[in-house]
């Protein structure tokens, strides 16, 4: 069974940085492509960022590109999401997916806001 904790939201001031993290278990996590998704207030859930099996290969939704830094720690079967020069258009629920061809799921998601 797929789980997803996500931490590491908050708020902070437009220019600022946050790392966030979503541990994961109950599955073979060095199996399955992880995936940052975001929902601002009002709007479809996008794709921020995604990271393969072996963290060799990174995409990035244009909206955050030279911005986010997406990695993951197979030994301890957590994702990160290293958010720098935020801006209040980042304010959104970040939530973590995890897929393969066995299955997936999606953590509870973390509160991100970005204001003065």
């Amino acid at each position: 069974q797929v789980r997803l904790v996500e931490s590491g939201g908050g708020l902070v001031q437009p220019g600022g940085s946050l790392r966030l993290s979503c541990a994961a278990s109950g599955f073979v996590f060095s199996a399955y492509t992880m995936k940052w998704y975001r929902q601002a207030p009002g709007k479809e859930r996008e794709l921020v960022a995604f990271i393969t099996s072996s963290g060799g290969s990174v995409t990035y939704a244009d909206s955050v590109k030279g911005r986010f830094t997406i990695s993951r720690d197979n030994a301890k079967n957590t994702v990160y999401l290293q958010m720098n020069s935020l801006k209040p258009e980042d304010t959104a629920v970040y939530y973590c997916n995890a897929v393969s061809i066995y299955g997936s799921g999606w953590g509870q998601g973390t509160q991100v806001t970005v204001s003065s």
